[in-house]
């Protein structure tokens, strides 16, 4: 699979790599088995990078990443986790003495010395402001704990702001076919900079997928079922933010854009791919099957102009009201 560079930090990773979210919680239950099965299919089909966080499953998904790569000591992965939703979300938090023991314990979880790339998860927006968060997140670096350093972001705004940063290899943010303003300014002033680019939530929480319809129920575990108006976190988490009656509606008109030869999945992740950049997107998968198939995207022939612009104009009619405003 291509890779493509961090041009901050100059490590590289799969145009489609493995978000694991899923591996950890809040989708439902995925078994230890089944969740190392998933990583070794990514893995087989050339995906070289993996983002976990702290908080999936309290520390599950960093020691599934762990069991995984301890037995492949050849296999080269980037593996970038991130930190700071286990804490009360306030900015006083967010200090050096906190990052340590965070970090600690994700390296413990990984079993490494030094995690390859470090991202804030979704900070209260005054972080993304404070001097002494990004001298904290370079002592890090001084100290040998952490090789690099992004953000995940919830707005443009706050991207915009982590950019501006000297020391910010990346930024993680919501991009997909159902939410386009990244497009605006994120991705050119990313790329001016050489912050790496790394696209989350590219279904839209599976809608993408045009499986899912009116009357599909989610576990009560699954945040699908609990967060769809931010109940527990941002709500631009959980089916990007989009109103599932709306969703499943629009879904049904996207995937009649899917050339032959590509599920809606695959046009969605090839559509991000696409996207001037984007260094990496990180579709999940509870299974070896959803695994092989979004690798797959990242090796279909490019999708046409006129495809473009029907997603532009589907998202412009359908979706754009509801996410433009908020993110």
């Amino acid at each position: 699979m291509d890779e493509r560079e961090f041009g901050r930090s100059g490590q590289h990773a799969s145009v489609v790599g493995l978000g694991t979210w899923q591996l950890g919680a809040d989708w439902g239950d995925v078994d230890d088995k089944e969740a190392l099965t998933v990583l070794e299919a990514a893995a087989e089909s050339g995906v070289t990078f993996f983002d976990t966080a702290d908080v999936y499953g309290d520390g599950r998904s960093e020691q599934t990443i762990a069991a995984f790569l301890s037995g492949r000591p050849d296999l080269h992965v980037l593996v970038a986790t991130k930190m700071g939703r286990r804490a009360e979300q306030i900015p006083e938090n967010y200090v050096l003495d906190n990052f340590r023991a965070w970090n600690d314990r994700s390296r413990r979880n990984l079993g490494v010395d030094r995690i390859d790339l470090v991202q804030l998860h979704c900070p209260p927006t005054p972080v993304y402001s404070s001097d002494e968060v990004f001298d904290a997140l370079d002592t890090l670096v001084e100290e040998e704990r952490i090789a690099h350093y992004g953000v995940s972001v919830e707005t443009c705004a706050e991207a915009l702001t982590a950019i501006a940063r000297p020391g910010v290899a990346s930024v993680q943010i919501i991009l997909n076919p159902f939410r386009l303003k990244p497009l605006n300014e994120v991705l050119p002033a990313a790329r001016a900079a050489g912050v790496g680019v790394i696209a989350r939530v590219p279904l839209a929480s599976g809608l993408l997928s045009g499986k899912y319809t009116a009357d599909t129920v989610f576990p009560e575990n699954d945040h699908r079922a609990y967060n769809r108006h931010g109940e527990a976190f941002d709500q631009g988490e959980t089916f990007s933010g989009v109103d599932y009656t709306t969703g499943v509606e629009a879904a049904v008109e996207f995937a009649a854009l899917a050339p032959e030869g590509y599920t809606p999945a695959q046009l969605a992740l090839r559509w991000i791919v696409q996207q001037p950049g984007v260094t990496t997107v990180i579709p999940g998968a509870r299974s070896p099957e959803q695994a092989r198939a979004n690798a797959a995207a990242a090796k279909l022939p490019e999708l046409s102009g006129q495809t473009l612009a029907a997603v532009r104009d589907l998202y412009d009619r359908r979706i754009r009201e509801q996410v433009e405003g908020r993110w």
